[in-house]
């Protein structure tokens, strides 16, 4: 029989963690984080890591397995989630994954298969000096040329993905979206996607009330440090809530400039999250308002008690 695995899905700032702990503390289970950014150590309050005080005694895997100069790829995040999976399972215990990487909770219960394609270093580094040198633009728009449809879905400034794509490309002759209609629509487990959403107004809301909070639990202290350690060109600090500082620091833009981009940016990504998970899984949403939270949560439990039972 496949193993059951609960996936928590849905924007940040939904409600995610606390709705893992209720589901995990009712039915014997142990969390595994879905954030791609919490697996590093001293990401803590950009994440909005969770805090010992409120595990209530839950196992957590995936958070600070990383130091923040060590580079961490959608297969690992795979490798190591189906090991804990395994691991839980064998335990008698019911995995849950809680996060908003869409990409990545896709990789690991979809058994997504990655290009075995060793990386071209000489090839890499040309694309990297040719960014650097004269930008971004002209790789993207070879990008758009080649594979409108992957180009379509990443930004022109996430430079890692756009290398990465070309990359593929020039060495094997096959675009991204070739290499993706390649994979299956078949998980090896069972998966019951559980979506948290809410109103628009009232999301944006509670992401810009968030990042205040943030910002008054130390959050521009704890990108300082970083910085200061010398993290500022690894993949760690590309992540929203401190890529946004580093200007900041080198005193190119105001603090309010920053904490108006951060929102901004946070705002977004919470748009794409919902809407790769609308498009991309077979999600049951429930719709949370701050009075209704409880019993819809309430409703969850309670449905899966009987997804659960029939099993």
């Amino acid at each position: 029989m496949k193993k059951t695995v609960i996936a928590i899905v849905g924007p940040t700032a939904v409600g995610k963690t606390k709705l893992s702990i209720e589901i995990a503390s009712r039915f014997d289970g142990e969390v595994i984080s879905g954030d791609s950014m919490q697996v590093y150590k001293g990401l803590d309050i950009g994440t909005a890591k969770i805090m010992e005080t409120e595990k209530q005694g839950i196992p957590h895997h995936m958070v600070d397995i990383k130091n923040p100069d060590e580079p961490f790829s959608v297969a690992d995040y795979q490798k190591l989630v189906q090991q804990y999976v395994e691991e839980i399972d064998s335990h008698g215990k019911l995995p849950v994954i809680a996060g908003g990487s869409g990409l990545y909770i896709q990789a690991a219960l979809y058994n997504y298969h990655f290009s075995n394609q060793r990386r071209d270093e000489q090839l890499t580094r040309q694309l990297e000096n040719e960014i650097h040198h004269r930008g971004a633009e002209r790789l993207y728009d070879r990008l758009k040329a080649i594979d409108p449809g992957h180009a379509a879905k990443i930004h022109p400034n996430n430079h890692r993905r756009l290398i990465r794509a070309l990359e593929i490309y020039e060495t094997t002759g096959m675009t991204m979206s070739e290499y993706h209609k390649e994979q299956s629509d078949h998980s090896p487990y069972n998966p019951i996607f559980i979506g948290l959403d809410m109103d628009r107004d009232l999301l944006y809301k509670r992401i810009n009330n968030r990042v205040d909070r943030m910002l008054e639990q130390g959050l521009l202290q704890e990108v300082k440090t970083l910085y200061e350690q010398g993290y500022e060109n690894h993949q760690a600090m590309r992540g929203i809530g401190y890529k946004e500082f580093i200007p900041y620091l080198k005193g190119q833009q105001t603090f309010d400039e920053t904490v108006h981009l951060l929102k901004r940016n946070s705002r977004r990504y919470a748009k794409r999250q919902y809407t790769w998970f609308k498009n991309k899984m077979n999600v049951k949403w429930y719709t949370i308002t701050p009075v209704s939270v409880n019993e819809q949560f309430r409703n969850i439990l309670k449905e899966l008690a009987g997804i659960l039972q029939g099993k």
